[in-house]
């Protein structure tokens, strides 16, 4: 009976403490901005949202990934604040939030140039768009038909919940990918797998293989890319390739919320796109947004 007793109090106790706990956050006033999605934004947005946290220390942003698919499903179901995406919503998405009271609605708040990568010890630099496909699409099956060693193709992509799986399907295989690629969960299991295989090709956002000084990660090798057997082939580790689209594998990076964004959700995404921000975004290896995007994003009222 004393051991009950003695249980029921610690018990009671840890209910007060709790209590005492979610009342002092009450009355901080403190609230908590929910972001959910692309695999390839998340320590982008992850690390943004650790400085806004430093000058905003009434506010939390929780951040998590899962991929694009993931995050835009959680906002259709009022599940999340931020959708961060790296493709943009499919009408069916679209027409599913509006039956659900949803607004969905794009803010652009950095590019990617999507890089390619390969193991350091392959000897191939370059590949055209065509190649690329017909490599994904397991037309080609040996390094041997791309100019490369006599070596069988290893292929690693992400999972079909995924921005970039959608993105890299859509514009650059047109079509379906081979039954042989292996389907990562996240992009840093793509890096890891091709770092330990020879053979191996990816594509991973180029945040994931340059660091802050815009070193690329080591065993990695980042591929250029050529548009057709005519143009030069150029890299994504130059910003200036992808901020002119020289670089045909760009794309932005999108946040979704419901409706034009306000009050502290209004405030966060402000700061992305504020100098200090797309400072940051440009440490972390990804690219600030175009002149054309931010006039898109002036047009919602975000900026002025």
């Amino acid at each position: 009976m004393e051991k009950f007793s003695l249980l029921k109090k610690i018990l009671v106790c840890i209910v007060l403490f709790l209590m005492m706990t979610g009342c002092e956050m009450k009355e901080k006033g403190r609230s908590t901005i929910q972001i959910k999605g692309s695999d390839t934004e998340v320590n982008l947005v992850q690390r943004l949202a650790e400085e806004f946290m430093k000058k905003n220390q009434d506010m939390s942003l929780a951040v998590t990934g899962g991929g694009s698919g993931t995050g835009i499903a959680a906002l259709i179901n009022k599940q999340t604040d931020i959708a961060n995406s790296s493709r943009a919503m499919k009408d069916s998405e679209i027409k599913q939030a509006e039956e659900k009271g949803i607004d969905p609605v794009a803010v652009v708040f950095a590019l990617d140039g999507l890089a390619l990568i390969t193991h350091d010890n392959l000897i191939i630099d370059s590949l055209t768009l065509n190649e690329l496909a017909k490599i994904f699409k397991g037309e080609i099956l040996n390094w041997s038909e791309a100019g490369g060693p006599d070596l069988p193709i290893s292929l690693y992509g992400r999972q079909s919940n995924s921005g970039t799986y959608i993105f890299f399907r859509d514009n650059i295989l047109k079509g379906e990918y081979s039954q042989a690629m292996k389907m990562m969960n996240g992009t840093a299991q793509i890096v890891e797998a091709v770092k330990q295989d020879e053979a191996g090709i990816g594509y991973v956002g180029i945040g994931y293989v340059v660091d802050s000084a815009g070193e690329v990660t080591s065993g990695i090798k980042v591929l250029r890319i050529a548009k057709d057997a005519d143009a030069p082939a150029v890299s994504p580790l130059d910003p200036e390739n992808v901020k002119t689209g020289r670089y045909p594998i760009s794309r932005p990076l999108y946040q979704y919320t419901n409706g034009i964004p306000a009050g502290k959700i209004l405030n966060f995404i402000q700061f992305e796109l504020s100098a200090d921000g797309q400072n940051m975004v440009s440490r972390e290896g990804y690219y600030p947004v175009t002149p054309e995007y931010a006039e898109l994003n002036k047009e919602l009222g975000i900026i002025q």
